[in-house]
């Protein structure tokens, strides 16, 4: 199998390369400002994740999808349905709830708690999530989405044991580095990768802090459009 990596593209999305040569984009806004010029055009996408509905995380998941179409897309049930009104190709199987697990390109997804808001216009997408993503050789990485920190996180630890986190550190929306260092205590990871924070100058939390904060963890600070190995 081929190396399996973890991409930033800056904000909160992600491209996932597994082994088995599948590339998933998870939350996909590939016009933020963070994105490097080089990924915003694709050469190929197999699989979307999304965590919910917030435009800053759906962005572009409806021109990948009918670039590259039919492309499936894990995302709650409300949400896949409404990515498919509004133009989304993608197939007719409904989305997922929490805790389920489902595959797509031979690669797992687990919808996870988590604890903010989805919508659009007003429209209601479905509850936020977190994603477990499981590639073929059995590696996770666990996407925390757009959440605060909360005490079942200890339970995604201990039954998915993810090898790599993906944690939002930003504050305002979601965790700062002190809600995200207890997470990573919670869920007993040993590596993170910090995302949500630097796009707009309201995202104040810095890696920097969650090192300092959380010394029992790595914490991976790449830049957009740098990558880690799973």
């Amino acid at each position: 199998m081929a190396d399996a990596s973890l991409t930033w593209l800056g904000h909160a999305s992600f491209r996932v390369d597994a082994p088995g040569g599948k590339r998933v984009y998870v939350d996909p806004w590939l016009d933020n400002p963070k994105c490097p010029d080089a990924e915003k055009a694709p050469e190929r996408c197999d699989v979307i994740a999304v965590t919910h509905g917030h435009s800053d995380h759906v962005g572009s998941v409806v021109e990948l999808s009918k670039k590259f179409g039919p492309v499936p897309i894990v995302a709650m049930v409300e949400l896949k349905g409404w990515l498919k009104l509004q133009g989304a190709n993608t197939d007719d199987v409904p989305g997922p709830n929490k805790g389920g697990t489902v595959e797509a390109g031979g690669v797992k997804f687990t919808l996870t708690n988590a604890f903010h808001s989805s919508s659009d216009d007003g429209t209601y997408l479905g509850e936020a999530a977190g994603l477990v993503v499981e590639v073929e050789d059995g590696r996770r990485i666990y996407f925390a989405g757009d959440t605060c920190v909360f005490g079942d996180m200890s339970l995604i630890g201990r039954i998915y044991s993810p090898d790599l986190a993906v944690l939002p550190i930003g504050g305002h929306f979601t965790m700062d580095p002190r809600e995200a260092a207890v997470a990573c205590e919670l869920l007993d990871v040993p590596r993170v990768v910090p995302c949500h924070y630097g796009t707009f100058p309201l995202l104040a939390g810095t890696p920097e802090e969650l090192k300092q904060l959380a010394p029992g963890t790595e914490v991976l600070a790449i830049q957009p459009g740098e990558s880690v190995a799973l």
